[in-house]
């Protein structure tokens, strides 16, 4: 008989690398570089950030870059919430300030 349910061995591997997965998008982010963090999306990434909805890494790129040239001193913290089959779930925190330095 064949269990549908991977082992508790097999899910911690699968959670640590997951996590690292996130921990390497938030080294990523925290660089600030559009294209560095290219390659922590898929070409067919679905992404939302409050009301915008991004489809495709080109999108998550020029999101990013107009995002990191108005949020000078940008730092991100993420952590990974949950995970499926093909899907991470991130909580998160980040902090900037503006050219006004608010």
């Amino acid at each position: 008989m064949h269990n549908r349910y991977p082992s508790e061995s097999s899910l911690r591997h699968l959670r640590e690398r997951r996590r690292l997965k996130v921990r390497a998008i938030e080294n990523n982010w925290n660089s600030r570089n559009p294209r560095a963090s290219r390659g922590s999306y898929t070409p067919d990434s679905y992404w939302r950030n409050r009301s915008e909805f991004l489809h495709g890494r080109e999108e998550i790129i020029a999101f990013l870059t107009r995002k990191w040239a108005t949020e000078l001193e940008y730092r991100l913290i993420k952590e990974l919430w949950a995970f499926g089959d093909n899907r991470i779930a991130v909580r998160f925190a980040y902090e900037s300030r503006d050219d006004s330095g608010q």
